[in-house]
């Protein structure tokens, strides 16, 4: 299958490269797959994104994958996928790894570092994000709502109620948005094949939440299959499953989530590093389970809704709520901001100066996240070894 070996090979390459997090890996999906090797056309690259953000779970990976079954149908969009998702998995697994392994220095000033570097992307995530989908009072006040509610309610059912009130709320209160028709996606999936994957989807929900099943597996479905919003929004679900009932501690998580913005791909990946702190005398096998499990469901609801996009996209209400619904996440990410990432991240006036300093070099400077990290991990270390007193 040369093409499939095509397929995989370039988003190897890209999976290599592609640093600085969904945005600005859709850019790079349009300069490489339109632009200069011309795998579709601009209409047919739109709608997929118009699906992939509509859609729960990593929307540039999904959108990924979806190129990738344009390409080559059902086996290009797993090579896709597979090939763009591999070099950040085994750096994350292997993240994972190496802090279990030096233990003993769970404390260490590098580790508080990449918990400040955490501070900086997620608030240049929020000031963008609420820029982009909290443009009028309406969408500031459903974001304002679900922040207050998702800080009330601390649990998976909480932000899960938040969301379904913000898609609710755009129902009652905006404007349709105007109907834009795209060019048509060429998908070798049968509506029965959609069905059997949109099957499969809610057989995952059911099936990993029975008793006897680890709750990190459930824990990583359920955060890919209920987030609306691409990497950093899955930390609240990913947060309030593992952290609050002791299944990680919540230093190890928040160090491996600033790590996790050092390097290229898609920040789902996290999983990848979740799996290998849970489980350490398996953290191979459980960082690559972890990875599927979290990514499944997003790629699942791809593969079952695209043969159905052109009818549902020009449904109305369905672009109404999603308005809502994105104004909401806005709002649980500014309650996670502010617990656990400002609480437990910062510790004194230090802590505030690196991460004020992180933020400024994120969205002034327009520096690479991957430098930002970096640079923060070496401040942090730097820190510690300072003089008491000095």
């Amino acid at each position: 299958m040369p093409r499939i070996g095509e397929i995989f090979w370039t988003f190897l390459r890209l999976g290599l490269i592609a640093f600085g997090g969904p945005v600005a890996h859709l850019g790079y999906f349009r300069r490489w797959f339109v632009e200069e090797r011309q795998w579709l056309g601009d209409e047919a690259y739109a709608q997929t994104l118009a699906l992939c953000q509509m859609l729960p779970g990593p929307s540039s990976s999904q959108t990924g994958f979806a190129i990738g079954i344009h390409r080559g149908g059902l086996i290009g969009g797993i090579a896709a996928w597979t090939a763009f998702t591999l070099p950040s998995a085994l750096i994350m697994i292997a993240i994972g790894m190496g802090i279990t392994t030096l233990g003993e220095f769970a404390g260490a000033g590098w580790l508080q570092g990449l918990k400040l570097a955490a501070v900086a992307v997620v608030a240049n995530a929020l000031y963008g994000m609420a820029r982009q989908l909290c443009p009028d009072l309406p969408r500031i006040g459903i974001a304002v709502v679900a922040t207050l509610g998702a800080s009330l309610l601390p649990n998976v059912g909480g932000q899960v109620a938040m969301i379904i009130l913000g898609g609710l709320a755009a129902l009652a209160f905006l404007d349709t948005p105007t109907t834009s028709t795209g060019g048509r996606l060429n998908v070798d999936i049968s509506r029965r094949q959609g069905l059997v994957a949109l099957g499969i989807f809610i057989a995952g929900l059911v099936i990993l939440t029975l008793p006897g099943v680890s709750a990190l597996w459930g824990v990583l479905y359920r955060s890919g299959a209920l987030v609306f919003g691409g990497g950093h929004v899955v930390l609240p679900l990913l947060e309030t499953g593992l952290v609050t009932p002791g299944l990680i501690d919540g230093d190890r998580f928040l160090a491996g989530y600033g790590a996790a913005q050092a390097i290229p791909g898609p920040i789902f990946t996290f999983g990848g590093y979740l799996g290998a702190q849970i489980m350490p005398n398996q953290a191979l096998w459980a960082g690559l389970l972890a990875i599927v499990v979290i990514f499944l469901p997003g790629l699942l609801l791809v593969a079952g809704l695209l043969p159905f996009w052109s009818a549902l996209s020009r449904f109305p209400p369905i672009r109404q709520a999603l308005l809502g619904i994105n104004a909401a996440v806005v709002g649980l990410i500014a309650a996670v901001l502010w617990d656990p990432i400002l609480i437990q991240g910062i510790g004194g006036p230090m802590d505030a100066l690196i991460a004020l300093l992180a933020l400024a070099g994120l969205a002034l400077l327009r520096l690479p996240a991957w430098a930002v990290v970096a640079a923060c991990a070496l401040a942090g270390e730097l820190v510690t070894r300072l003089p008491a007193g000095g």
